[in-house]
């Protein structure tokens, strides 16, 4: 993964460095040279423009101004404090006005149409948040040593363009938080045995009722697709027999359950299922909330708790935490909201961290960013999604892509970050416009197939 550190850590880690600031700040300069001369295609005559602020950042860009103008580049430099409300015209500006530690708030001069080129963050993102008060849109951001958790975040991650990270001799290898790539998946994510049985990779999902029959389908396609051999499929109610949804998949086993004191029946047979997902569609009524807790107690198989299990063990987290099996919390903000008693705030990486320390659990909070964590703080981001996957329903696939990953061996953590990932991936093979969720288990195998070949 690409290390992601906040602006405090990186702090510490410059503080710590035992080579010398002034060499930092040139090697940084030189970066971000060589990155204006690629998107200037060039050097010999262009104009440059450099927006510089007093510290640190504000010194690489200067430093970037001297390395330009050894290639021919006429460069401008012009004080961030005291701006003028319009650029002299360029080719290009280099945006070095302020780093991750800003704070406050500042007016971004006039551009133009022309393209700006941020160190190490758009200039008025917040290094930890991603919020936004004012900035300029970069086309590309060059940030030293690691990615930060506002160039990842909404709304930061907007407007960064392309981000490089450059390596200019700072120890990052502490770092709690990593960007997952494809390389990540991949290495985790590998073929099963040719001599694999469909029971070494079997998995229960208990979702849906006779009102919500669709997310159970969601659920089970989204694991089939992920690789499980066998899946399970049992909503309380719904005789297996008799399908209520026309794409219910052949290939999925149905398991009947009664309508009401269905935990026994859902927590019998478990000794040959690898991962359990429980919640989705599974109504919040009082039988259907004294169930969950149930299965969630006793289920001694690695469970994935999503959606209506989410909210039917809110004030009840001790009941989770104490579950000596692997387990996956999966909210969008609102389930965090009713399970921690507050919103997760700017901060997500922070809130990640605390619901899984809360509930001794991996927690995935969802989002334009996906945070998946662990409670020994360790925290995994992923961007692979888009608005494609803004639609009801595509939680659901979510959770039985993770299911299917957990059946497949993977750890929790691990098949938490790496099934957002695959799952995002998933959606960008998809249509711009129009994709519904019973889109996105057909996608699934191609988005590992071009994991798996990506350079």
């Amino acid at each position: 993964m690409i290390p992601i550190v906040t602006p405090e850590e990186m702090g510490a880690i410059d503080a710590a460095a035992p080579t010398p600031v002034e060499v930092l700040i040139e090697r940084a300069g030189a970066a971000v040279a060589r990155a204006a001369l690629r998107l200037l295609g060039g050097g010999y005559g262009r104009r440059v423009v450099v927006v510089a602020g007093k510290g640190n950042n504000g010194a690489d860009g200067r430093a970037a101004a001297r390395w330009l103008g050894t290639r021919g580049v006429r460069c401008v430099v012009v004080d961030a404090l005291d701006l003028p409300p319009v650029l002299p015209a360029s080719d290009l500006v280099i945006d070095a006005a302020f780093g991750t530690g800003f704070r406050g708030a500042w007016t971004p001069p006039e551009v133009g149409s022309t393209p700006v080129l941020a160190v190490d963050v758009p200039s008025g993102v917040d290094g930890l948040t991603g919020a936004v008060q004012e900035a300029l849109r970069a086309v590309a951001t060059v940030t030293f040593a690691a990615s930060k958790p506002g160039l990842v975040l909404p709304h930061g991650r907007w407007l960064t363009g392309p981000v490089e990270v450059v390596d200019i001799g700072l120890d990052v290898s502490r770092a709690r938080a990593g960007l997952v790539t494809d390389d990540d998946v991949a290495g985790v994510l590998t073929p099963r045995p040719v001599g694999a049985h469909k029971w070494q990779t079997a998995c229960r999902i208990l979702a849906g009722s006779p009102t919500m029959t669709g997310a159970a389908v969601l659920a089970a396609r989204g694991a089939l697709r992920a690789g499980a051999g066998f899946v399970q499929a049992a909503r309380p109610g719904v005789d297996p027999g008799q399908p209520l949804d026309p794409l219910d998949p052949l290939e999925a086993v149905g398991l009947a359950l009664p309508s009401q004191g269905w935990g026994p029946d859902a927590l019998a047979g478990l000794e040959r299922i690898k991962a359990l997902l429980l919640g989705p569609g599974l109504g919040l009524g009082p039988d259907s909330v004294a169930a969950i807790t149930e299965v969630v107690a006793e289920a001694e198989v690695p469970l994935v708790l999503d959606a209506d299990g989410l909210t039917a063990v809110v004030g009840n987290l001790d009941t989770v935490a104490a579950r000596p099996q692997p387990t996956v919390l999966t909210p969008h903000d609102g389930e965090y909201a009713r399970l921690m008693g507050h919103p997760p705030g700017p901060d997500r990486l922070g809130a990640a961290r605390e619901l899984a320390v809360r509930a001794k659990a991996v927690a995935l909070l969802k989002g334009p960013t996906t945070v998946v964590a662990e409670p020994n703080g360790d925290v995994a981001v992923v961007t692979a999604g888009d608005a494609r996957l803004a639609t009801a329903g595509t939680g659901d696939v979510l959770a039985g892509v993770i299911v299917a990953l957990m059946a497949r061996g993977l750890g929790a953590f691990d098949a938490a970050w790496a099934g957002a990932h695959v799952h995002g991936r998933a959606a960008s093979l998809g249509p711009v416009e129009g994709l519904v969720a019973g889109d996105l288990p057909d996608l699934v195998p191609a988005a590992v197939a071009a994991i798996r070949t990506a350079d």
